[in-house]
């Protein structure tokens, strides 16, 4: 059995071997070092961690997106991250306009649902639209024609809002109702973080149900597992590929006005680098998962939460913050290395198989 595990080692399965162990040598070796001085406290790293779940949660709904298209056409829809801008950037002269008026100030959940279901619904729509207009006729075409595709289609979506909404940045009002901290089990958590974790479980959890419980969820699993035969057996399968895409749209419209409501800006190129980490997070549970999606957004945004101040001060990197963006991709490198499927990726080939 060791003769036969040699022959099949390869010098790149070695080398990559010895680049993951090198990347956990310095994570461990930094993250001691930064442990042992003590440089932050219990409530630098409590709040650290919570900002790393409620960011974490807008990731997996972006992911879901990702993983939900690739789980029944096997293409990646690089235009994910425009489908997440466009929710929130229209939904924010509704946000305005309600300030303007009061509204938003003198019933905050009402108006927030408001902004949701705007934001949601716009979202929806152009994932629809961009399934019938740009993939729908390359259906039956090789692999890397619709996602050629699906790179122009995100530019045209970039410039199409920013013709129509302008370059600049916008600010989505402040709520007064969730400024300020909740004491939760002793310990302050900033009130924008709750609603944004719990928002998030929700429509998590929505989502697991719808798939795994009614018939349209059904029917999407059938259509992922073979098309031709779920056609043979009286379902729609164009019908059940547009709810995906509107099911992922409506998921990342909402993440999107979570988003606003982390960091309060909005304009039109904000999609960009969070539907690249959310692909990332896709990669990392297991394309084509959900539960694998969910768990890599929430590991990916602890990550690269925690990750800056944990290991890369120990290491003595100065303003370790700004390579938070470089740790989630290092992320990505080492996980594909130890585990290439992702972290649910070989659990789900099992159970197919």
């Amino acid at each position: 059995m060791l003769e036969r595990m040699v022959r099949r080692t390869s010098f790149t399965d070695v080398f990559l071997w010895l680049i993951g162990a090198s990347l956990i040598g310095m994570v461990l070796w930094g993250s001691f070092v930064t442990l042992t001085v003590g440089k932050y406290s219990t409530d630098t790293w409590i709040d650290l961690l919570v900002f790393g779940v409620a960011q974490g949660s807008v990731y997996a709904l972006i992911a879901l997106g990702y993983t939900l298209v690739y789980g029944i056409l096997r293409m990646i829809n690089f235009a994910h991250g425009e489908v997440f801008t466009s929710g929130p950037f229209t939904a924010y002269f509704v946000a305005e306009a309600m300030m303007r008026s009061g509204f938003l100030q003198r019933h905050t959940i009402p108006g927030l649902l408001i902004i949701l279901v705007v934001a949601m619904t716009v979202s929806m729509i152009v994932a629809v639209l961009l399934e019938r207009v740009a993939y729908r006729p390359l259906r039956g075409a090789p692999r890397l024609v619709p996602l050629i595709t699906a790179i122009g289609a995100s530019f045209f979506l970039q410039y199409a809002m920013r013709g129509l909404y302008g370059s600049g940045y916008k600010v989505y009002p402040e709520l007064e109702m969730f400024q300020g901290k909740w004491e939760i089990a002793g310990v302050g958590i900033l009130r924008t973080q709750v609603v944004v974790i719990i928002a998030s479980i929700i429509m998590l959890a929505g989502l697991y149900v719808f798939v795994q419980l009614t018939k349209t969820g059904k029917a999407m699993r059938a259509v992922a597992e073979d098309k031709e035969t779920a056609a043979l057996m009286g379902i729609d399968v164009d019908r059940v590929i547009a709810i995906t895409f509107g099911v992922g749209g409506a998921l990342a419209g909402a993440a999107g006005v979570l988003y606003a409501l982390l960091f309060r800006q909005v304009h039109f190129f904000m999609g960009f680098v969070p539907g690249i980490k959310a692909f990332t997070a896709a990669v990392l549970g297991g394309i084509g998962n959900i539960p694998g999606a969910m768990l890599g957004g929430l590991f990916l945004g602890l990550f690269e939460s925690v990750g800056p101040n944990l290991f890369l001060d120990g290491l003595g990197v100065p303003a370790p913050y700004q390579l938070k963006d470089a740790i989630a991709f290092t992320m990505l490198v080492l996980i594909l290395i130890i585990r290439p499927t992702g972290i649910l990726g070989e659990r789900l080939a099992v159970k197919k198989a």
